[in-house]
């Protein structure tokens, strides 16, 4: 396998990567950092057209990625992910590997994304979320048994808020900020507090200009 290329603006590409026309590629971004036990360029990554990769990204090899990615800085995308069209991940989020992402995700900054955990199109993840998948982290056997929740089309998690292995969240719920949940949730239900109840609908929000409608509303798949 050939080495990577490092260029004057101290990006590094490993062999392998296939990077879509009219992507942006920042200041110390690495593309295609191979896993443990993998060789360098040994497995493909896919970064789609139009992509803007921002400084101090590093994306692992085995990533699949659509149309329309974007990242803040210092985010880091683990390997073997499969990632629709019009995906941001903002500056310092962690998505780990084994992750299915939807179309037109927001995963905000400071967010962490476990292995196993899908997020359905559209779905939102506030600012310092964070998803869990152990419930019995340091027991024996733990990384064979993780399941990350599974957040569904158009669902809104809060900022601060945790999420609990496991769970589902329903298509167009919301999770208040802050919030820890333990359970899953029903469609457009909103959740507040620790441990998280139901409160509301999100139809039963106060919207007298109209402007839930089209943030709640599911996302098309890609």
């Amino acid at each position: 396998m050939s080495n990577p290329i490092c260029d004057e603006a101290g990006r590094v590409i490993h062999a392998n990567v296939r990077i879509g026309p009219e992507a942006v590629i920042g200041p110390f971004v690495v593309l295609g950092e191979p896993p443990r036990g993998a060789r360098p360029g040994e497995i493909e990554t896919v970064i789609g057209a139009g992509a803007i990769v921002r400084s101090h990204t590093v994306i692992y090899a085995g990533n699949v990625i659509g149309d329309g990615f974007q990242t803040g800085h210092g985010a880091l995308v683990r390997e073997y992910n499969t990632i629709g069209d019009d995906v941001s991940v903002g500056s310092t989020a962690v998505v780990e590997h084994h992750v299915m992402i939807g179309a037109g995700v927001r995963i905000h900054s400071g967010a962490f994304v476990p292995e196993e955990t899908v997020l359905e199109a559209g779905a939102w993840i506030g600012p310092g979320a964070v998803l869990t998948n152990a419930r019995y982290p340091r027991s024996r056997g733990v990384k064979d048994r993780l399941v990350g929740p599974r957040v569904r089309r158009g669902a809104k998690i809060g900022a601060g808020a945790v999420v609990l292995p496991a769970v589902e969240l329903g298509e167009d719920c919301l999770i208040g900020a802050g919030a820890v949940v333990v359970s899953d949730v029903p469609p457009r239900a909103v959740a507040v507090g620790n441990p998280a109840r139901i409160v509301r609908t999100i139809d039963e929000i106060p919207d007298p200009d109209g402007l839930l409608g089209p943030l709640y509303g599911a996302a098309e798949d890609a």
